[in-house]
């Protein structure tokens, strides 16, 4: 195919025409060409495939348009303790201190105990978004049946999954017209067992959309037969879908020999910190942040969609009318309670968990966990990072930690030998590390 006969040129510059049709090679080319320098361009595109062919076709059809790999580190914070079980979890993230942060409140509430979590429920949920004239009394009247057919119609879809123990909970009918003229839902639960479902759940609620549509045409009590399907989806919010992890420790142990301030001043200020959460929207989400930055990196270690789970959370971080931080602290008789209640939709079965190889390699190194122990793990882990967070604000302040793992970020741009890598680590053990000082410090050592 001549590339050149692809690019249609209008007022607003370029159109391309059939990109998705070529083949890898000719991506490249037309790709490159908006690169000062093509040749350089392609060679960087290629640098990052990976050596075996077979394992690239594999990344390759995980997504559209594909032209090479996008690498993150894939890290191991040890130490954690959950519910008893000592779990060597697996982090893919590209922003420093967040793996060394896990791990070090992973090992300062091994020697206390460790985490303790529980899933409260893992209910999930889909609609069938359409209008309709009719009268909604009828509609109501004649919806047992219509439920019944609903079940009826997706018995196939769900045989698999109610064999594992899941299946649809329950289908409702949501009368929305005094939002929107003439709106209603169905709304229905899913238990997914150990897959995070989206899949099943959409082909569920597609199957209802066309039997909701075929009952009303069929029934004669129902004078209005035009049904409008707006659209057939599950919902990423999984408020019933939830985990709630903890951990504590008497006050007095709360000193690891690097406070520098009692343990009483410590908890008083984390306490403040965490208040502070729920009150302020700014600092809210930047606590929930701190959360996510765990939970994201394991959602990515496992194949899980980390964007739904981000999603879910920040909308149960406003379900009271005001976004808060998703902590809570209790200080009564002397013991530091510090838990986190967040939704999560995880699966350990199903689309990347199956295919991508690092993903299944992490849910070994895990012990092949189920979904719920899924989600204790991952909650854990971001109860982990913001508690390393909220310790490292009301203590040192966040640079000190952030920007000393930042080092060897910033030496890289400098592109550092190894030996000004080594000196300059030796040098800043002691001292506050920014961009600055790194730049006269190896100015300095190149003279």
């Amino acid at each position: 195919m001549n590339i050149t006969e692809l690019i249609r040129e209008t007022t607003t510059g370029e159109i391309i025409k059939g990109f998705s049709k070529l083949d890898k090679e000719q991506k490249i080319e037309l790709v490159s060409r908006y690169f000062d320098d093509p040749g350089r361009a392609a060679e960087i595109i290629k640098q990052y495939w990976h050596p075996d062919s077979e394992k690239q076709k594999l990344f390759e059809e995980f997504s559209e348009n594909t032209i090479s790999n996008f690498f993150f580190p894939y890290g191991i914070a040890p130490n954690f303790i959950i519910n008893g079980n000592n779990y060597m979890v697996p982090m893919v993230i590209e922003e420093s201190s967040v793996v060394a942060a896990a791990s070090s409140s992973a090992k300062f509430w091994a020697e206390r105990g460790g985490f303790h979590a529980k899933v409260i429920s893992t209910t999930k949920t889909g609609q069938v978004h359409f209008t309709w004239n009719g009268s909604y009394r009828k509609l109501k009247e004649a919806f047992p049946e219509l439920k019944q057919r609903l079940f009826e119609r997706t018995a196939d879809i769900t045989h698999n999954m109610r064999r594992r123990g899941g299946g649809i909970i329950d289908i409702e009918l949501v009368n929305k017209t005094h939002a929107i003229e003439d709106y209603y839902q169905l709304k229905a639960t899913f238990n997914t067992v150990d897959s995070m479902g989206a899949n099943f759940i959409n082909s569920c609620l597609e199957e209802f959309a066309a039997e909701l549509k075929n009952f009303i045409l069929a029934d004669e009590r129902f004078e209005e037969k035009e049904v409008e399907i707006i659209m057939a989806i599950l919902s990423n919010y999984s408020p019933e879908c939830v985990v709630k992890t903890h951990v504590e420790c008497d006050v007095s142990d709360l000193d690891d020999g690097r406070l520098n301030m009692t343990t009483d001043e410590f908890a008083w200020k984390f306490e403040k910190g965490v208040q502070i959460a729920n009150i302020d929207q700014y600092r809210a989400v930047t606590h929930n942040k701190g959360i996510f930055n765990g939970i994201d990196a394991v959602a990515l270690a496992t194949g899980n969609d980390f964007r739904a789970i981000e999603a879910s959370g920040h909308a149960f971080a406003s379900r009271q009318g005001q976004y808060k931080g998703l902590t809570e602290l209790s200080l009564e008789n002397g013991r530091f309670h510090y838990s986190l209640t967040i939704p999560l939709s995880m699966g350990t079965v199903g689309g990347l968990t199956s295919l991508h190889p690092l993903a299944k390699l992490s849910l070994e190194l895990l012990g092949e966990p189920s979904a719920r122990e899924m989600m204790m793990i991952a909650s854990s882990v971001g109860l982990a990072n913001n508690f390393s967070a909220v310790r490292s604000l009301v203590t040192t302040g966040i640079q000190q930690g952030h920007m000393k793992m930042h080092l060897l970020n910033i030496l890289n741009i400098f592109q550092a030998s190894e030996e000004e890598k080594e000196h300059a680590v030796e040098y800043f053990k002691d001292k506050k590390v920014s961009f600055k000082k790194v730049s006269d410090f190896i100015a300095e050592s190149r003279r």
